[in-house]
């Protein structure tokens, strides 16, 4: 029996390596012998790019760069053997690089995630995924374009300062000295997130107050980032700011597509197609999916739903493991084979956390169980 488990993070608990790990554990008391592949997923946030070391390959490379206030600091990206590049911006502009005080959006920059792009490009890389989450920025990518070369000036033609508050000085840009290696260059975005750039739904108003911005920054933000567009557009470039992940962090995603000419793709499926999951789903007899919580939200775009439509397509059996379950209690009201939950008691939120993996092995070797009697009723 080929069993392919390609689980998601449980978060706050396990890694997806980690889960995958607890699976075949249980799974392993009943059935010894089967053929295991542990394939660990992520949606394109947080821990994509190792989830693709793993599967691919590769090696990582380290670079100094500037965090959202411009402090020096380490961050690191994967470089494939494709010659592909997969970034997180978290890496270089994440908000847990801030503490809660220190969070102002106004000022805070994407430039390290400029910073490693232009590695990535020195290193010589034809695509660039970037995965867009976690960031503590609300400057449309002015940060990451200023450290690719761009440059970005008021009435005065004064240099505009750092951080998206400054956007609404802004009078006109310069690329003449923007890497020539980006439109070379394929850039692949992995995003979830549908906001345009500004408006009620747009970056400032839906991302700002979590990232420190009062009720007046977010409108002043709002207010900078359209103006921002309005002077891309006048300067001839393609005004994206209604697309769909325009607002993705903080506006990073409306900077890629207007200036790198990326693609925005789920992230899930950028990561799928990456790690030839359709493949591995078609060659295995039985799929192990899951994730912290299955909920309405499982179906768009996480992975356990994902990982479900591709099963069902391939007809092969799909089992979701999930730490709980809010809304698809029955599998026969959901798109997996069988639902089950590992919470093994009721107990503190800081135990189920410390006990996942554990409760997580016992879960697979009950659902192995299960099959072995099923297999032997006549």
């Amino acid at each position: 029996m080929k069993i392919l488990i390609a689980p998601d993070s449980f978060k706050e608990s396990l890694e997806a390596l980690d889960v995958c790990h607890a699976i075949q554990a249980g799974f392993s008391q009943v059935f010894p012998n089967a053929d295991y592949k542990l394939l660990p997923m992520a949606d394109g946030g947080e821990g994509t790019s190792a989830v693709l070391s793993y599967v691919l390959g590769g090696r990582w490379k380290e670079v100094r760069v500037h965090d959202p206030l411009m402090r020096p600091i380490s961050a690191k990206y994967l470089l494939l053997p494709d010659a592909t590049a997969v970034i997180e911006v978290a890496q270089a502009c994440g908000l847990h690089l801030l503490t809660v005080a220190e969070r102002n959006p106004v000022i805070a920059s994407s430039y390290g995630v400029g910073e490693l792009i232009a590695d990535a490009l020195e290193e010589g890389v034809k695509r660039i995924i970037i995965g867009l989450g976690g960031s503590a920025t609300n400057d449309a990518g002015v940060g990451m374009l200023t450290a690719l070369g761009m440059t970005f000036h008021d009435s005065d033609d004064t240099t505009l300062a750092q951080g998206g508050g400054a956007l609404a000085s802004l009078q006109r840009l310069d690329a003449t000295s923007f890497h020539t290696s980006v439109l070379e260059t394929v850039f692949e975005v992995a995003c979830d997130v549908t906001n345009p750039l500004c408006g009620t739904l747009g970056a400032s108003a839906i991302f700002g107050p979590q990232k420190g911005a009062s009720s007046q920054q977010v409108n002043d933000l709002d207010q900078a980032l359209s103006h921002f567009a309005a002077i891309c557009e006048q300067q001839g470039y393609q005004n994206y700011q209604e697309i769909e992940g325009a607002g993705a962090a903080g506006g990073l995603g409306y900077a890629l597509m207007s200036f790198c000419q990326a693609e925005l793709k789920s992230g899930f499926d950028t990561v799928a197609e990456v790690a030839n999951l359709l493949q591995h789903i078609s060659d295995a007899d039985l799929v192990i999916t899951g994730e912290g919580k299955l909920d309405a939200q499982t179906a768009m775009g996480k992975v356990a739903g994902g990982i479900s439509q591709i099963a069902k397509m391939s007809q092969t059996p799909v089992i979701a493991i999930c730490g709980s379950v809010d809304g698809l209690e029955s599998a026969q009201t959901s798109q997996f084979d069988v639902i089950m939950p590992s919470i093994q008691k009721l107990d503190t939120i800081d135990n189920v956390f410390k006990n996942a993996y554990h409760n997580i092995e016992i879960t697979a070797a009950n659902i192995a169980a299960a099959i072995k009697l099923g297999q032997s009723i006549k």
